[in-house]
């Protein structure tokens, strides 16, 4: 209110509004309420703009026979970007008019984050703010510019016919499932940048990291669980993670706890998986090096062994429950095969932390959780 007040009473218009937004921007003082936007090249695209000075704009338009009429002025129409921005608050009821109106569904505002196409960047980061601040309604926290996607190297158009259409997802889906789908469009490029799709990428990466990785560290755990314990978790000979087994897991698993929620909140999607497969990659390492399977023919290695597997089921406990928002299905199936009922719903900090895999759980065996593809 007080920020409103100061501009009207020294007769302060957008173009001054703007100039006090990017400076605010560029000292930092937005990054916390409103992230300007989101990649940090989009961010400098708008800042590089402004730079360059920027007028007051019209509100209406006086050249079009359709739009909204000004209700002080039949003679102008409302400017389409004013009417259709105001449609994220509208829609939710704002203003509130009448008393059928209780105000409830303005709770989903102000939107932590907001998910636009590049090419409409401007508007979203330059008109929305200042008309949100001029009504003095509160910023989205972050304004995010998603990229373009080619297809097969080549862009998508119609005298090529190569649009990924609806019928062409639902056949990905079909044969790969949503989960993978999502994963791939989530992992193969760094969200907000340009990417290309192809069905042998998606292949390449669903066999290399889903089922070489993720399925095969998921499979090959409970294997031995079922063999070596009879199907039941084994108690691990310290709680914390400490000898051989913080050498391999230790340092991955701390960049996945102390990274994770931030690199999410940054819709750093690529990165969060990444993350999450260093973890695999280590955890796999560690079978590999410890040889589980060799020291079970020694009856006094049993203790070993417990450590060993329990350390790569409770791996496998973290790996599923970062992927998790990511592949809620496929997920889930993977937990129901270590005796959990499905994702942790509690925050990522809590979810990812070391002991949270009960010893004396029944594993339940199963088929590949990601069959791999020919």
């Amino acid at each position: 209110g007080q920020y409103r007040a100061a501009l009207e009473e020294n007769d302060l218009g957008i173009a001054s509004e703007v100039r006090m937004l990017a400076e605010a921007s560029e000292l930092g003082l937005l990054t916390i309420g409103f992230c300007f936007n989101l990649p940090e090249a989009r961010r400098n695209e708008v800042l590089s703009k402004l730079a360059q000075g920027v007028d007051d704009l019209s509100i209406s338009r006086s050249t079009l026979d359709w739009g909204i009429e000004m209700p002080n002025d039949p003679e102008h129409r409302v400017y389409v970007w004013i009417d259709a921005l105001s449609n994220y608050i509208t829609a939710l009821g704002f203003p509130a008019v009448g008393d059928a109106d209780d105000g409830a569904r303005m709770k989903y505002w102000p939107a932590n984050v907001q998910l636009i196409g590049k090419d409409i960047l401007w508007f979203h980061t330059v008109y929305w703010p200042c008309m949100l601040m001029a009504l003095d309604v509160e910023l989205p926290q972050t304004v995010f510019a998603h990229g373009w996607w080619t297809s097969e190297g080549k862009k998508m158009s119609k005298s090529l016919g190569n649009f990924i259409s609806r019928e062409v997802i639902a056949e990905l889906c079909e044969e790969y499932s949503r989960d993978v789908f999502r994963y791939f469009v989530l992992r193969e490029v760094p969200f907000g940048l340009d990417g290309d799709f192809s069905r042998e990428a998606l292949k390449r990466r669903y066999n290399a990291e889903l089922a070489n990785d993720v399925g095969n560290l998921l499979s090959r755990t409970v294997n031995m669980v079922e063999r070596y314990f009879d199907g039941v978790v084994p108690a691990p000979a310290e709680q914390a993670l400490t000898g051989q087994e913080a050498e391999f897991m230790a340092d991955p698993l701390t960049r996945l706890q102390d990274g994770a929620e931030e690199i999410m909140a940054g819709c750093q999607f690529s990165e969060y998986v990444r993350a999450a497969l260093d973890l695999v990659t280590a955890a796999n390492r560690y079978i590999d090096t410890t040889e589980p399977f060799k020291l079970a023919k020694d009856p006094a290695q049993r203790d070993r062994v417990g450590t060993i597997l329990y350390t790569c089921a409770e791996t496998v406990r973290i790996v599923l429950s970062a992927l998790a928002p990511i592949m809620p299905e496929k997920t889930e199936a993977g937990l129901k095969q270590l005796g959990l009922a499905g994702a942790d719903p509690r925050p990522l900090h809590e979810v990812f932390r070391w002991g949270g895999l009960a010893p004396g759980t029944q594993v339940a065996k199963a088929g590949p959780l990601f069959p791999r593809k020919q």
